[in-house]
């Protein structure tokens, strides 16, 4: 089953969380990370974005939703929300939205920030909202991981998160990388024990 790890990232930051959860996703028998990303977006366009970014996930397709088993949606922080880029794709959706394309199906949430207060949670909870719009289960870490617990880096009980200073190279740490891996498998373990219903 193909679990759709769907990001944006400027820096990548985000990259790195969405690639830790599709680790986790990999790891889960029966499930496949399926990592896409989204076109940037500006105020003014001079010129379209390339057909194909020049690295890392290709770009989203509204029928990556439509055949993904589970959905993990993930963000930089914004002043407490999801970057433009991400709110941009989810804005068409209405389709998916209408047909009932990801209804019933498991997601989650990921985002990164450049200070431990810098609006991680509240970027996870608005992400959040639109996939309850959709009908999806939406899953969070739970505090039986134990990282959860002692980071005093990115995690949280919303969804796997982490703290990128600005300037500073982008690394995450162990537990950040841990809680990531955890979210990602417990995505894929949801998806299937849906399936199987």
């Amino acid at each position: 089953m193909d679990i759709l790890v769907l990001y944006y990232s400027r820096t990548g930051a985000t990259r790195l969380l969405a690639e830790a959860v599709a680790q986790g996703i990999d790891q889960t028998d029966d499930a496949c990370s399926r990592l896409r990303t989204v076109p940037p977006v500006a105020p003014i366009v001079e010129k379209a974005a390339a057909a194909v970014p020049p690295d890392g996930a290709p770009y989203v397709e509204l029928r990556d939703l439509e055949e993904c088993g589970g959905l993990a949606l993930g963000s930089p922080t914004r002043f407490g929300n999801m970057a433009a880029p991400l709110k941009h794709f989810i804005d068409s959706t209405s389709g998916q939205w209408i047909s009932g394309a990801l209804s019933g199906k498991p997601a989650a949430v990921i985002t990164s920030t450049t200070s431990m207060n810098g609006g991680q949670e509240a970027t996870l909870l608005s992400m959040m909202v639109p996939l309850l719009h959709h009908g999806m289960f939406v899953l969070g870490i739970p505090y039986t991981e134990p990282d959860l617990r002692t980071t005093t880096s990115g995690g949280t009980p919303y969804g796997a998160s982490h703290v990128a200073p600005h300037g500073a190279a982008v690394v995450l740490t162990d537990a950040e990388r841990r809680l990531a891996v955890a979210l990602g498998a417990r995505l894929a373990q949801a998806a299937l024990r849906l399936r199987a219903r």
